[in-house]
């Protein structure tokens, strides 16, 4: 049975505050990634949103690799799964609940 996942993940990005600008274009950039704030001593909250862990790790290594990065951490990171709509409706079909026996 497969499932539809959705990663979500969230970022501290910390440069020099004069790179801020320039390292928030080159985030930007990334496909999934989204600068939701920053601050003027040069952190920067990057959110990414995917359908695959690998993503948010690959992304995490290209931005240390960006030009004037000091850090990356990874703050937050969750996974939404669902069940195929279709796969679902068979395997609930398939399932037999018991029922409770005995008086109550």
């Amino acid at each position: 049975m497969s499932l539809n996942e959705v990663h979500i993940s969230s970022l501290v990005v910390h440069v020099p505050p004069n790179s801020l600008s320039e390292t928030k274009s080159h985030i930007n950039a990334f496909n999934n990634a989204e600068v939701y704030a920053d601050s003027p001593d040069g952190k920067i909250v990057v959110v990414l949103e995917t359908e695959n862990q690998g993503f948010i790790t690959d992304t995490i290594d290209a931005i240390n690799n960006l030009p004037n990065v000091l850090s990356t951490v990874l703050v937050y990171h969750q996974i939404e799964t669902e069940f195929d709509d279709d796969e679902l409706k068979h395997h609930c079909n398939q399932e037999h609940y018991s029922q409770p026996g005995g008086e109550v």
